[in-house]
């Protein structure tokens, strides 16, 4: 299917890193016997240099072997380049392989520094604190020869002149999150360093259909224009873009023959957020509802630009705060609704409850005219198209990840049976339940998607992963849930919001500039240094033990009642406190900026 581009523009697929005091050297290792990068440790400018520097006993250098240069991420005195220190292969894409970052590391070029103001380096120092959240970002993907930001239809209708581009070229920039990091590797014109790295997922499985073997992959993108966590990025932004916009693309090859099916999820395209404050569910505020409905329009004219027809699905409650939200977007909707944008609510809660999701088959019934009408892109032998997919599915609920994933495996596996009859591998009544194999491999596909897209937004796996993976609720199923849901409390309220600083650095949603305002950090000893939530969060369930243990023995020991109280007032107590202090709590880092 694809052909390979001008080979004087492949990227270089290994690397020595030469780190001597005063440069860092990027020597290509893989035979290609191109030029080496040389990155300034004092003001990290870059240039091109025809060999290694020689050693000598005053300059001896540290060598690193690499495998990518992600890009170069500026701060207030220095430069700090991100490179690929270990991958791993993780399977192909059109028959070029893709591989997985297992780790990254960020080396700095800031002998600037020694010469800047005590302001200016504890500036500095809480900007690099951020360096080390980057270099642990989960799901990133790349691939040295082909494009794989591109569904399989874009990528078939690339022309020859764009396939004989750097891929970086060729890449949607919405889904290359390193976009913002390569620039000062693209104002130089270093196309063989610039690998576009992709975060989201990527597995896939082979099983047997009688003496046919099937091949899926199924792929997630993230998009970077609303980059963040749960609770730091929600709803829209003015420009139309959502937080958690992931395109997922099933990809399956039988016969020959292979066939694409490409769904979207992303946040309510309103502008709305929750504020963190140590409640479980921070209220929803809807902002600037005046403007909703050109946000929802610019949103909807992006989706039909680059989808076609769009069918959103509405996930969420009808009732309390996600009732006034689905509310909200149903009339905004209004507005932009025509044949080619359609908009279905469907309360997933309230008709499938928190076990019985075989009821999604009302919602398939409700959307199933779209669906077959819509299509799927599939190539023959010959590499010719057959179909194109004309239309893309839009599912959302607040998160946009399990109630979203449940819906979406459940529109993946609808899809594959549909394609599998098309290709002549079932017959008309045909399900994939009736294979086992292939049955047990899709479900593990979906719910592995899911854990990913859901630990790169939220910090866990997806809730009600237990459903897509076995096919039904189970009891484990359920208690993980449980611990799942504490966890992220957590993480929102006391790991996310130095996280999404670390993205919106990463991203250049700010520049770093040290502020004339800047206060001093707390004085050591103060409460906000003393405050401590996972020691409260002990104190209250050790509070809450106790009480459960005195209540066993009050039918023995009158006495135990009043422990039982005394205990439970303390747990109760400490719970208040740890409200009514909620912002003193969150570790949100108070660091100044200008905007870009």
């Amino acid at each position: 299917m694809m052909e390979k581009g001008d080979p004087s523009q492949k990227l270089y697929t290994r690397m020595r890193l030469w780190e001597f005091p005063d440069q860092y050297v990027v020597e290509p290792t893989d035979g290609s016997c191109g030029s080496c990068l040389e990155i300034s440790r004092v003001d990290g400018s870059v240039k091109l240099i025809d060999e290694v520097p020689e050693c000598t006993s005053v300059r001896v250098p540290k060598i690193q072997k690499i495998f990518g240069v992600i890009g170069i991420l500026k701060l207030l005195a220095g430069s700090y380049v991100l490179v690929i220190t270990d991958h791993e292969c993780i399977g192909s894409y059109f028959g070029h392989p893709i591989f997985k970052v297992s780790s990254m590391k960020f080396y700095p070029c800031d002998q600037s520094l020694k010469n800047s103001t005590a302001e200016k380096k504890n500036m500095e120092a809480q900007f690099s604190a951020l360096l080390n959240v980057i270099e642990r970002t989960p799901g990133l993907y790349f691939s040295y020869d082909v494009n794989i930001t591109l569904s399989a239809q874009r990528l078939h209708d690339l022309g020859d002149e764009s396939k004989m581009l750097p891929l970086w070229r060729q890449a949607d920039p919405r889904f290359v999150w390193n976009n913002y990091m390569m620039e000062q590797l693209i104002d130089n014109k270093l196309d063989p360093f610039l690998l576009p790295v992709v975060q989201g997922s990527f597995h896939n499985f082979q099983a047997a259909i009688g003496k046919d073997i099937i091949d899926v992959t199924l792929i997630a993108r993230r998009c970077n224009r609303r980059a963040g966590t749960r609770m730091w990025r929600r709803g829209a932004d003015s420009d139309g873009f959502v937080a958690n916009f992931v395109e997922s693309e099933q990809i399956i090859q039988l016969k020959g023959y292979t066939a694409s099916f490409v769904q979207v999820r992303g946040s309510i395209p309103l502008l709305w957020n929750q504020i963190v404050d140590l409640t479980y569910k921070p209220k929803f505020e809807i902002v600037r509802i005046i403007e909703a409905p050109r946000v929802v329009e610019r949103h909807y004219l992006d989706l039909r630009k680059k989808y076609g027809n769009v069918l959103s699905i509405d996930l969420v409650n009808t009732h309390g705060g996600e009732g006034r939200l689905s509310e909200k977007f149903a009339n905004a909707m209004q507005h932009v609704a025509a044949d080619d944008v359609k908009y279905l609510h469907f309360d997933f809660h309230h008709i499938c409850g928190h076990v019985h999701f075989e009821l999604l088959s009302i919602l398939y019934d409700q959307i199933e005219d779209f669906f077959i009408k819509n299509r799927y892109f599939l190539l023959n032998e010959k590499d010719e198209k057959v179909e194109l997919q004309l239309g893309v599915l839009r599912t959302n609920c607040i998160d946009c990840l399990d109630r979203t994933n449940v819906t979406q495996s459940m529109l993946g596996r609808k899809m594959l049976e549909f394609q599998l009859r098309r290709l002549g591998a079932f017959d008309a009544e045909e399900t994939i339940s009736s294979h086992s194999n292939l049955d047990e491999s899709f479900k593990l596909l979906w719910a592995n998607h899911g854990d990913d897209i859901s630990i790169q937004y939220s910090g866990t796996p997806a809730l009600k992963g237990d459903f897509v993976r076995c096919g039904h609720r189970t009891a484990q199923g359920v208690i993980a849930d449980g611990c799942n849901a504490l966890t992220r409390y957590y993480l929102n309220n006391f790991v996310d919001g130095t996280k999404q600083d670390a993205v919106d650095l990463l991203q250049g949603h700010y520049i770093p500039a040290v502020s004339r305002d800047m206060k001093p950090s707390s004085q050591k000893g103060s409460l906000e240094t003393k405050a401590s939530f996972p020691l409260a969060l002990a104190l209250i369930l050790t509070g809450l033990f106790f009480a459960m243990l005195s209540l066993r023995k009050v039918r023995h020991d009158l006495r135990s009642l009043i422990y039982a109280v005394v205990w439970a007032s303390i747990s109760l107590g400490i719970a208040a406190f740890v409200k009514a202090n909620g912002r003193m709590f969150c570790n949100r880092p108070s660091l100044h900026q200008s905007r870009r």
